[in-house]
């Protein structure tokens, strides 16, 4: 050890002078590999969290950093936290993963017992990717020699089939919205499918009635009980869509009803922001007013991007509209939509 001057050692056994030999090149190169001065002064749990506040915790939206501390706090520290760091294994890290999915829920206090308690393979593969983002690091500070969670086997992702507000259903919807004084927020929605939080961030100054285009540029969500305004969920997010007239119009006469409140949709009831959870549950009741199945808010922007492909726009200005990334991920996603569309071109040739 450069630092205290005493000698490191390590044993190593096999079954022929060679394969012992083999093993000591390996054990002094991981010797050397590894910061000496450091190794066995993390647990996981010491670890996870220094990682999450020094690395990620910066460089993470506002309401990923609840998602982030759920994970660590209820889940990783209470499962594997005890764990010395340098000790961690690939089978502790699976077995982890495997009690996380069948009894990873964690009870919450004032609400009704669980009877599932059940971690959904979503909720898995993101403490993984957690986990594993941590782990690189600790083999980047030479504090272990490799990312132990790179070999454990994750829970095949289920495929759930997509529930969109059928399309004779959409003029009653509107009508309904309307008669709460809501059509142009919702009539917006179902020409852009904006997601909720960057709908109601919108300011009048994201408007431009001549150009027909509205900005998006960042959105709103409810964290710890306050609405905080904050970048879009990525940088493929921040856009520039173009609109219909029939929407321009449409906000036009909104602004004329509040025209000096900056915000597009405020609240009817606070004139300030319009919290996502309120308008939400506005939209559950316009949907059982019109006696049409539940389907959340967030599958109106499925259905303006299942509508948009039947109708014959190209995937990659959708991508473009939807804020994805790629349009290889906007085809992944809409697969059910664009079978169609493969059988009208296949009749067209």
């Amino acid at each position: 050890d450069p630092e205290s001057g005493k000698r490191i050692i390590k044993n190593v056994l096999g079954r022929t002078q060679a394969e012992v030999k083999e093993k000591l090149k390996v054990a002094i190169a991981e010797g050397q590999r590894l910061d000496i001065s450091k190794t066995g002064n993390y647990t996981v749990a010491s670890w996870v969290r220094t990682w999450y506040e020094v690395y990620a915790e910066p460089r993470i939206r506002p309401n990923t950093r609840e998602y982030y501390t759920n994970y660590i706090e209820n889940h990783i520290v209470p499962g594997i936290g005890k764990i010395m760091l340098d000790k961690l294994t690939t089978i502790q890290i699976q077995r982890f993963y495997n009690n996380l999915q069948k009894n990873g829920r964690v009870q919450r206090k004032g609400y009704p017992e669980l009877k599932d308690k059940s971690l959904s393979p979503r909720v898995v593969r993101g403490v993984h990717t957690l986990l594993s983002n941590c782990l690189d690091q600790a083999v980047a500070e030479r504090l272990i020699l490799m990312n132990p969670a790179q070999g454990c086997k994750l829970p095949k992702l289920e495929k759930k089939e997509m529930r969109i507000l059928p399309q004779e259903k959409i003029g009653m919807y509107l009508a309904e919205a309307e008669r709460r004084g809501l059509l142009a927020a919702f009539y917006l929605e179902l020409t852009t499918g904006l997601r909720r939080g960057e709908l109601l961030a919108l300011l009048w100054t994201d408007l431009d009635a001549d150009a027909r285009t509205i900005s998006v540029t960042k959105q709103v969500n409810r964290i710890k009980g306050e609405l905080v305004v904050s970048p879009p969920k990525t940088q493929n997010s921040i856009r520039t869509l173009a609109i219909p007239q029939q929407a321009v119009d449409l906000l036009v006469e909104e602004h004329k009803k509040h025209p000096r409140n900056p915000y597009m949709f405020p609240s009817p009831k606070t004139g300030t922001m319009y919290d996502p959870d309120a308008f939400r549950r506005t939209h559950d009741k316009i949907l059982k007013a019109i006696g049409a199945e539940h389907v959340r808010f967030h599958d109106m922007r499925h259905l303006f991007a299942t509508l948009s492909l039947k109708n014959g726009v190209d995937v990659k200005t959708l991508s473009g509209a939807l804020g994805h990334y790629s349009a290889g991920f906007t085809l992944n996603t809409y697969t059910h939509a664009t079978a169609q569309m493969k059988q009208d071109a296949a009749d067209t040739i």
